[in-house]
């Protein structure tokens, strides 16, 4: 970006320092829009027939950060090349042959997340099957099937420097922590050796206006989202049912430790899509059903989102957002088919300021 881009950004917000009170949002729409083009899209489809992707995960090294994983309502996991040159003008099919690493049939039902672990040799898969199963993404093949959860396993995190730890969350309302190295000398009825968690907690976000079943007890209110923090002991976790971030110490999991909230339990509109955190752990991104992004600093909980992006339509749990590895951007999806790209902050001469682009 040029220096006269960059003063446009900052001319009339300088008196919005980031301080001790909280910033008001302003918009800030620009030329800056331009630079966000397309440079190709690819088909997700198996045997000519189209089907949703659900879920997309980057490699976490370094060296394989240009290949990608995809995961989608048929039960496919598909491994992509972002390095391969697509054309903005040949057909999505087109593109997605050219791209194609390899796929195969992970699950028997939609696989709603995945993710890498062990330096990429191995992926996560989370299934409305309720399983999650652990893949050798070399050789295409089960090697551990994670099963307690009875609803469909919504999503997934693994540990950040621990690969054998992850914790996935479900439908039923539970999350479960899992030891990769902890295996039972049994076979599942999927194919791999049968793995069992270490620790549950269920009823992590029940509520107490959810409808009630034949019994009289409250259904289960789903997790949507989970994020093991970079601190290695917390796992923060969100809900269906309410608009509350909730953090758990994973040596003392009989109740969570802090929340934050991102707006008053009266609302109607409750329910929080996804989480995301930055590379260093610092702050946290919830994006909310009242087509909000909320941006907390994991340090400064107690004193509630530091800043709220606006501008998407959030009305479906799957329609996610993310802060970018670096905390500069955030971008989420949204129920209209746009995409939302805000700028979350810059550095200049001491000071932190917040405004964002949204194209």
């Amino acid at each position: 970006m040029d220096s006269s881009k960059l003063k446009s950004c900052f001319h009339g917000i300088s008196s919005r320092e980031l301080s001790s009170f909280r910033v008001r949002k302003r918009p800030f729409i620009d030329e800056l829009a331009s630079d966000f083009t397309e440079i190709g899209a690819v088909a997700i489809e198996h045997d000519a027939d189209p089907t949703p992707p659900l879920a997309i995960s980057f490699c976490k090294a370094s060296k394989n950060s240009h290949i990608f994983a995809v995961s989608d309502e048929a039960g496919y996991v598909s491994l992509f090349d972002s390095r391969r040159k697509l054309s903005s003008a040949a057909s999505h099919q087109k593109n997605a042959e050219k791209a194609r690493i390899s796929d195969w049939v992970a699950h028997e039902n939609a696989i709603f997340d995945v993710c890498w672990i062990k330096e990429d040799s191995h992926i996560l898969t989370a299934s409305g099957d309720q399983t999650i199963k652990v893949w050798d993404a070399l050789e295409k093949k089960c090697i551990g099937v994670l099963m307690l959860h009875t609803g469909s396993v919504k999503c997934l995190s693994s540990h950040p420097t621990n690969s054998d730890l992850v914790v996935s969350g479900s439908r039923d309302g539970s999350f479960a922590i899992w030891d990769l190295r902890c295996k039972i000398n049994s076979r599942s009825r999927y194919d791999g050796v049968c793995l069992t968690a270490t620790s549950m907690v269920k009823g992590a976000h029940a509520s107490s206006q959810a409808r009630r079943g034949r019994h009289g007890k409250a259904a289960a209110a789903s997790i949507t989202s989970l994020v093991y923090l970079k601190d290695e002991v917390s796992i923060a976790t969100a809900g269906a049912a309410d608009s509350v971030v909730k953090f758990w110490d994973t040596r003392n999991l009989k109740s969570h430790v802090t929340r934050a909230c991102s707006k008053p339990e009266s609302s109607s509109k409750k329910g929080i899509s996804s989480l995301s955190q930055d590379s260093k752990g610092v702050f946290l991104t919830a994006s909310c059903m009242d087509n909000r992004v909320y941006l907390y600093n994991v340090l400064q909980l107690d004193k509630g989102p530091m800043q709220t992006f606006s501008g998407c339509q959030i009305e479906s749990f799957y329609v996610k957002a993310a802060i970018s590895p670096d905390a500069d951007h955030i971008l989420s999806g949204s129920s209209n088919g746009n995409a939302h790209i805000w700028k979350v902050g810059y550095i200049l001469k001491n000071k932190l300021f917040l405004f964002y682009v949204d194209t």
